[in-house]
């Protein structure tokens, strides 16, 4: 009778080896990712003007074979998500848009990218985006991405902690983010993907205030109560102020405004304004951007925002003139009507490719 009571209790010991091995690993579904929200403090967030916390909600995505393979390191990729967006938005929280992790399950589980930590971070802030700028206004969220983050999630999860194996990308707000901080950041990141970004240089449909009556409209912002108010385009103005002409001097928003309320250029502003912008600045970077192992970009070529598809012309051109190798891909779309689809079908299998991985 106990040795038969003995071999009971072995069995059902071997039997909860395997379920306690789940548990320890966090119950992952097989074949699908997790995703994990956590909050990382910015130091380069610290002390900004207008009071925003330093510590901020990311979204990480772990691979499926994360939980149950402890020995395997993976690739990283930076995703910035866009104006008036958020990472929550990124992740299933907004119907009919980005569903990053079911994507990205899908996309692996066709073979069409390898496994790879995908992360997110927050960068709404109390004017509807950080535009990734380094500014005292808003904090310096260009060192907040490329260094506190990274650094974090080094530190904190199974990466393979190198620029060959680091990617960011981004959409919009986040596709300029991904432009600005991936050529001044080559030692951290070595493949970057801007999808439709904003902002990259001045035209005819994208320029100070945007008109007389825009900036009437801006130039009557006196409040938060005013900003939470304020229309789509006079919101972006608002946020590209902080962002780009912070203003110590001026509460309580701490910014200067590139117009006058009667529309016309404040000069010394507007040229704050051209220098954050990547089609200037990008001269300075060519050894840089020599540099990356592989560079893309994209827009819809019915681009509500027509200075998006404009403005890649002219940086095709550019990299062309400089010899900077590059991919550039123009689709049947809007602004926003293809993102989850490209993402699936170009954004993560060009990561796949082209960062190193251990499998």
């Amino acid at each position: 009778m106990s040795a038969l009571f003995t071999r009971f209790r072995t069995l059902c010991t071997l039997c909860l080896i395997p379920f306690s091995f789940l548990l320890a690993a966090g119950a992952q579904t097989p074949g699908k990712g997790h995703v994990d929200t956590i909050t990382v403090h910015g130091k380069s967030l610290e002390g900004n003007l207008i009071g925003d916390t330093a510590d901020r909600e990311v979204k990480v995505y772990l691979p499926p074979s994360y939980a149950t393979h402890p020995e395997r390191r993976y690739p990283v990729v930076y995703m910035l998500h866009g104006f008036t967006d958020s990472a929550d938005k990124w992740f299933g929280a907004k119907k009919d848009w980005v569903d990053l992790d079911t994507i990205a399950d899908s996309d692996i589980d066709s073979g069409k990218s390898k496994e790879m930590i995908i992360v997110v971070p927050n960068a709404m802030n109390p004017f509807a985006g950080s535009f990734y700028s380094r500014s005292v206004t808003t904090g310096d969220w260009e060192d907040f991405v490329a260094h506190d983050l990274v650094s974090y999630i080094d530190a904190h999860y199974r990466t393979i902690a190198n620029r060959d194996s680091r990617g960011l990308a981004g959409h919009s707000m986040g596709g300029y983010g991904t432009m600005r901080i991936g050529m001044r950041h080559t030692d951290v990141f070595s493949v970057i993907y801007a999808m439709s970004p904003c902002c990259l240089v001045w035209d005819n449909t994208f320029h100070p205030g945007g008109g007389p009556g825009e900036a009437r409209k801006l130039t009557s912002i006196h409040t938060m109560a005013d900003v939470k108010k304020a229309d789509f385009n006079t919101l972006v103005s608002l946020a590209l102020s902080a962002a780009w002409s912070p203003d110590p001097k001026k509460p309580p928003f701490y910014f200067d405004l590139p117009v006058t309320s009667d529309g016309k250029p404040v000069a010394p502003v507007a040229a704050e304004w051209s220098a954050n912008m990547p089609l200037v600045f990008l001269p300075q970077y060519i050894p840089q951007l020599k540099s990356l192992h592989a560079i893309a970009f994209d827009a819809g070529t019915h681009d509500e925002f027509k200075s998006i598809p404009l403005s890649l012309v002219v940086l095709d051109k550019d990299l062309n003139d400089y010899g900077i190798a590059h991919t550039y891909e123009t689709y049947d779309g809007t602004h926003t009507s293809r993102v989850p689809e490209r993402l699936a079908d170009k954004v993560l299998p060009f990561f796949s490719k082209n960062l190193k991985s251990d499998n």
